[in-house]
């Protein structure tokens, strides 16, 4: 069952899951889209934040590091896109580990795809 469409940005194939689909909100969840992605050839996986469970958010849950370390794992990119500064301004702890995340290369909160896109723009 296909969560999404194939958007090639830049060379790259991005699974863009659909904002009705269900939540990622366990390790059982990030299979499913990880299966989806190796199945249809796309490196990145860009999920709408309303498609994000709350309890992902407060980390405590263990849930964004259980969903994280599958992606690190299986060598796909992971991008929650949307606006998470609810989240955010309600938790120190979530904005240092957004920022710290964001300077990475494997999982990203990104307000859209158009950043997406810039951010998978090769360089030069």
């Amino acid at each position: 069952m296909s969560t999404g469409d194939i958007v090639p940005l830049h060379g790259v194939n991005v699974l863009r899951c659909a904002p009705d689909g269900p939540p990622l909100d366990s390790e059982h969840a990030a299979l499913d889209l990880i299966g989806d992605a190796f199945g249809r050839d796309a490196q990145v996986v860009a999920v709408p934040v309303e498609r994000v469970a709350e309890e992902f958010f407060r980390l405590r849950s263990g849930i964004a590091g259980a969903v994280m370390q599958k992606f690190v794992t299986y060598r796909l990119r992971l991008v929650v896109v949307g606006d998470v500064s609810g989240h955010v301004a309600d938790s120190t702890a979530l904005r240092d580990f957004v920022h710290e995340t964001n300077q990475g290369g494997h999982i990203w909160f990104l307000p859209d795809l158009d950043t997406l896109a810039e951010r998978l723009r090769p360089a030069g």
